[in-house]
């Protein structure tokens, strides 16, 4: 085998650095928690019927449905944007003949925060208040103060009407606002009480505040210091009044696979280990989280507390998931329901669907391996990979046994070296952490 040259071993060197801080971020574990010192044994939760859906990402097409434009928001999301409103139909007509009690809706509400987004997803809601069944929301990092809200034409986009806070809060005042407990002065959190007993905890955990004109949204999570106390005072309040809680945020709180806060940090609020700590230090065993747009189930343990991170997959990328919780005698059981599989009878929507999420990942990791100077033979079959190992991650449950062969002796050797030091993200996705992640039933 021929050496590298020395020039080629130095670019190598540099890039190997930017291969190995990609993704990270400061830990920034600034916050001064309040903890639970107390060792008072935890109440017991109360019997509970609810369902869950998360990362609605509601788009109305008359914004667009073709283009250049829309075609590469389309081509670089894992997101089924023009079947948004007919799959929340189907949901909330599933939910309803359900019989649950109560709806959490994790974030990412629209596609980017739009007005008429908004709008269409909140009366939709209102069937869910209409049949008796209270809703509860909060933001995601899409829906507030997005300057990305467009509609698409041709090759051009033009801004629409988006919202800010107070907008959010008013359109959303009958799904959690209106029968708050509590309000955080400096956030959009709430507490509310779904049943006699227990108490929601809803975070806002995004930073739509930073964002800035001519750029993205800021996808990561973080409270501030006066948003910590507060969560502090609630918890002090439930314990004072034998109240069992139970918190719902966008952004993570465990790690769902090992090497997520190395690869995806954003997708974890900031300080996510301190933050979990803390709110199991009050008790709180359940946290509901979205975000990432996977199923599954992690469990973080803090001596003796811990906390379940229940995290559901996003309601537009397949498969297009329902949680149903049912707790009783202080055990959690969970369902799954799936409905990419379901939604359009006698048609290959569904094998459609998953080709469609597979082809955007396989496009985002092509780009993220050119920038590498991979070789477009070794960047498509690297990128093929990690299409197969995100889509049995989104699907939960993920088996080891199913996993596609990789031959690393096909790759050239600047191909192979990248895949080597990237590998980790294959294999944390293709292990499954405990517990199980779609059927699953959880002592308390």
């Amino acid at each position: 085998m021929k050496k590298m040259p020395i020039p080629h071993l130095l670019n190598a060197a540099f890039l190997f650095c930017i291969i190995l801080t990609s993704g990270c971020s400061k830990n920034n574990a600034d916050l001064k928690y309040e903890y639970n010192k107390e060792t008072a044994t935890a109440c017991s939760y109360p019997d509970a019927s609810f369902a869950v859906i998360s990362d609605t990402h509601i788009y109305d097409s008359s914004l667009g449905s073709s283009g250049a434009a829309f075609e590469k928001v389309m081509n670089s999301d894992q997101k089924l944007l023009l079947n948004s409103i007919d799959l929340l139909d189907y949901a909330i007509r599933d939910i309803i003949a359900s019989g649950v009690r109560f709806v959490l809706i994790s974030g990412d509400l629209t596609k980017d925060g739009e007005l008429i987004n908004h709008r269409i997803l909140a009366n939709k809601l209102r069937r869910f208040n209409n049949a008796g069944i209270n809703v509860y929301v909060v933001p995601g990092n899409h829906d507030i103060n997005n300057h990305s809200a467009f509609s698409y034409e041709g090759d051009n986009t033009a801004s629409v009407p988006s919202i800010n806070a107070d907008d959010f809060a008013e359109i959303y005042a009958d799904f959690g606002f209106n029968t708050a407990l509590m309000r955080d002065d400096n956030s959009l959190s709430y507490v509310v009480e779904p049943i006699e007993g227990l108490w929601l905890l809803c975070i806002d955990s995004c930073r739509y505040r930073e964002n800035a004109p001519d750029k993205k949204e800021i996808v990561s999570g973080k409270i501030s210091q006066k948003t910590a106390d507060w969560i502090a005072a609630v918890l002090q309040a439930a314990a004072g009044q034998n109240k069992a809680v139970m918190a719902m945020l966008h952004h993570g709180i465990v790690e769902h696979w090992k090497g997520q806060a190395r690869l995806h940090p954003d997708y974890l609020i900031n300080d996510y280990a301190g933050f979990g700590k803390f709110l199991a230090s009050w008790n709180v065993r359940l946290a509901f989280t979205g975000h990432y747009h996977a199923q599954d189930i992690s469990l973080a343990q803090f001596g003796d507390k811990h906390i379940y991170d229940i995290q559901t997959g996003s309601l537009v990328t397949t498969p297009c998931p329902i949680r149903y919780i049912n707790i009783q005698d202080n055990v959690m059981q969970i369902r799954t329901e799936t409905i990419a599989d379901k939604i359009y009878p006698n048609t290959d929507f569904v094998d459609n669907a998953r080709t469609f999420v597979k082809r955007t990942i396989m496009y985002e990791a092509m780009r993220a391996l050119k920038k590498y100077k991979v070789s477009d033979k070794d960047a498509d079959y690297i990128a093929n990979a990690v299409g197969d190992a995100f889509v049995a991650h989104y699907d939960g449950d993920e088996n080891p046994n199913l996993r596609p062969s990789f031959d690393a002796s096909k790759l050239g050797l600047w191909g192979h070296f990248i895949y080597y030091h990237q590998k980790y993200v294959l294999d944390g996705l293709w292990t499954d952490l405990p517990p199980a992640d779609n059927n699953v039933s959880l002592g308390l």
